[in-house]
C-alpha cells in the first residue's frame, strides 16, 4: 500500500509541476503582450498630443532622420509674404540668391558627388529626376532635380524653398537644402525609405498595409495637414493632397509632402488653370475655381477611403463609396480583400463616416481638420480600450488558473498526509 501510495503521490507532482509549468508561461506571455500593448499605446498618445510644432524658421533643424522618395507632381497655395526669400535668377550673368529661411545652401559638385554623378535615380517626374544621395556627414537624402526647361517650375522652387523653410512638423516631410548652381536648380529632402502610401496600395510587390498601421497613417496625415491649416503662421493650403503625395518612413510612419511644384489639369478640352490631380479635387473647386482649406479636406477624405478600399480615385472610387452609401453596411463590400477579417468591420464603417463629412457636397458643413483629427484619435483610443479589455480578461482567466493549481496544492498535501498515516 505504502508503494502504491508513493505512484500516487509522483503522478500528482508530475502533474502539478506540469501545469505550474503551463499556468508560467500562459503569466508571462500575458505579461509581455501587456507591455507591448501599453508601449504602443504610449507611442501613439506622443504622435497625437506632443507633435513638435516649430514656425517660421523657430527651432529649426536640419536633421535628416528619415524619408523621401518616388517623385511627384506637386502644388501648394499659401498666403505668401510680402517679399520672395529668392532674387531674380541670373542678375549680370550670374545666379544670385537671398537667404532663404536658413537653409543651407550646396553647390552643384556637392549634389554631384553625393548622388554618384546623379546615377542613383529614384524616381521621374514632370518636374524632374529624383536622386537619392549620400551627403558628407553621412546623412542620407533625397534630391530633387527641376527641368532646366521649365519656366513654371522655377516659380514653383521658389514657393517650395520659401514654405518649407520656415514650416517644420513631425508629419511633413522636411527640406533639408537647396542647390542653385550651374544653371541648376535642386531641393534637398529627408529620405523616406518606404515609398508614397500610393506604392503601397496599388503595388502588388509590396507588403499590404494591415488595418492598425492605416488608421495610424490616417491620424498621420491628419496632424501634417491640422499643423498647415491650424499652426501654421500664415495658414497653408496644400492644393495636391493624394496618396502619391503621402511618403512612409521605415516604420510605416506618414508625412505628407510634395510642396510648391504643381500640375495643371485640362477640362473640356481647355485649360481652366485649375491646380491638383484628378479624382481628388474638389467639385466645388471646379466650378468655382475657388481653393479653400474645405477643399483639401475634400481630398483628405478620398485618401481615407483609399486607405479601406485600395481602389484609386481614377477607377472610379467613388461610384463605389457612392454605391456602398446606399446601405450602412455598404462599406463592407468595397473594403480591401487585404482586410477582410482581419480588421473590426466597425472600426471600418467609423472611418467609411468620417471620410464622408470630408466629402460633403456643401463645403461649410464638412469638419476642420482639427475635428477630423479628433475623431481618428478617438477611434484610436476605442480600439486600445478594447484591447486593454481583452488583456484584463485573459488575466481574470490566469487568475482562475493559479486557483486551481493551489486548490491541487491543497489536495496533494492531504493526500501526503493521509499516505503517510
Amino acid at each position: 500500500m505504502v508503494h502504491k501510495a508513493d505512484l500516487v503521490i509522483i503522478g500528482v507532482s508530475v502533474g502539478l509541476a506540469v501545469g505550474i509549468l503551463l499556468a508560467s508561461l500562459v503569466f508571462f506571455g500575458i505579461r509581455w503582450y501587456r507591455r507591448r500593448a501599453h508601449l504602443r499605446k504610449c507611442a501613439n498618445d506622443n504622435s497625437a498630443s506632443t507633435l513638435p510644432i516649430r514656425r517660421n524658421g523657430v527651432d529649426t533643424s536640419n536633421i535628416l532622420s528619415e524619408s523621401f522618395p518616388n517623385s511627384v507632381t506637386v502644388k501648394v497655395s499659401t498666403y505668401p509674404a510680402k517679399t520672395s526669400p529668392l532674387s531674380k535668377w541670373n542678375k549680370n550673368g550670374k545666379e544670385q540668391l537671398a537667404s532663404a529661411s536658413g537653409l543651407p545652401r550646396y553647390s552643384y559638385k556637392d549634389i554631384q558627388k553625393a548622388t554618384k554623378n546623379f546615377t542613383t535615380i529614384l524616381g521621374q517626374g514632370s518636374f524632374g529626376p529624383v536622386y537619392k544621395a549620400t551627403m558628407p556627414a553621412g546623412e542620407v537624402v533625397a534630391v530633387k532635380a527641376l527641368a532646366s526647361d521649365s519656366k513654371q517650375g522655377e516659380k514653383e522652387f521658389q514657393t517650395e524653398v520659401s514654405l518649407l523653410g520656415r514650416l517644420h512638423h513631425r508629419n511633413l516631410v522636411n527640406l533639408v537644402g537647396y542647390c542653385v548652381d550651374k544653371g541648376q536648380r535642386m531641393l534637398i529632402y529627408e529620405y523616406m525609405s518606404n515609398g508614397s502610401l500610393a506604392s503601397f496600395l496599388y503595388d502588388e510587390e509590396k507588403p499590404a498595409l494591415n488595418w492598425e498601421e492605416r488608421l495610424q497613417i490616417a491620424l498621420d496625415i491628419s496632424h501634417g495637414i491640422e499643423y498647415l491649416h491650424d499652426g501654421a503662421v500664415p495658414p497653408v493650403i496644400h492644393r495636391d493632397l493624394k496618396s502619391a503625395n503621402i511618403l512612409l518612413d521605415h516604420l510605416t510612419r506618414a508625412k505628407v509632402a510634395d510642396f510648391g511644384l504643381s500640375k495643371e489639369e485640362v477640362y473640356d478640352g481647355r485649360n481652366s488653370g485649375l491646380k491638383g490631380t484628378y479624382g481628388y479635387i474638389d467639385p466645388v473647386y471646379i466650378s468655382t475655381n475657388k481653393f479653400t482649406m474645405k477643399s483639401d479636406i475634400y481630398s483628405f477624405g478620398i485618401i481615407l477611403f483609399e486607405l479601406i478600399t485600395a481602389i484609386h480615385p481614377q477607377q472610379n472610387l467613388m461610384e463605389y463609396v457612392n454605391l456602398a452609401a446606399m446601405s450602412s453596411d455598404g462599406i463592407d463590400e468595397i473594403l480591401d480583400k487585404e482586410l477582410v477579417g482581419e480588421c473590426d468591420p466597425e472600426e471600418v464603417r467609423s472611418l467609411a463616416r468620417i471620410a464622408h463629412r470630408c466629402l460633403h457636397k456643401t463645403p461649410r458643413k464638412r469638419p476642420s481638420i482639427g475635428e477630423v483629427s479628433q475623431a481618428i484619435t478617438k477611434l484610436k483610443q476605442r480600439r486600445l480600450v478594447r484591447e486593454d479589455s481583452t488583456m484584463s480578461f485573459a488575466s481574470e482567466e490566469f487568475s482562475g488558473v493559479v486557483g486551481c493549481i493551489e486548490l491541487q496544492q491543497d489536495q496533494l498535501k492531504k493526500m501526503t498526509s493521509i499516505a503517510e498515516s
